[in-house]
């Protein structure tokens, strides 16, 4: 499979994060305060909450139910309950497009 267009880069809001759906995938893209553009999995590995709804603090993403602040750059939690990591995916931008391919994962 090939990278495909997730959303517009002027569309994501600085530490807002933004629920796509790519084959099936659920995926949170996050544009960070130094305006570097994340792609991780978009459910919390410990309560199968959509991280979507959390809050951004830095290079985190942090689950509104649980607490759980998971890495933008790893997907590794860094805090209970949860402790096992999210998926990062690999974002290529072109033009205006964020794109990413959901079956490929970083190597972290």
């Amino acid at each position: 499979m090939s990278a495909q267009r997730a959303c517009s880069a002027s569309e994501l809001e600085q530490d807002t994060p933004l629920r796509v759906e790519l084959d099936g995938i659920a995926i949170s893209i996050v544009k960070d305060s130094d305006d570097q553009i994340h792609a991780i999995g978009d459910r919390c590995t410990h309560g199968d909450i959509s991280l979507s709804e959390g809050f951004v603090e830095g290079k985190t993403l942090e689950c509104w139910a649980h607490g759980s602040a998971f890495s933008l750059e790893t997907g590794h939690p860094l805090n209970l309950p949860a402790y096992e990591p999210v998926p990062v995916f690999v974002v290529e931008i072109d033009g205006d497009d964020v794109l990413i391919d959901p079956t490929v994962t970083k190597e972290v």
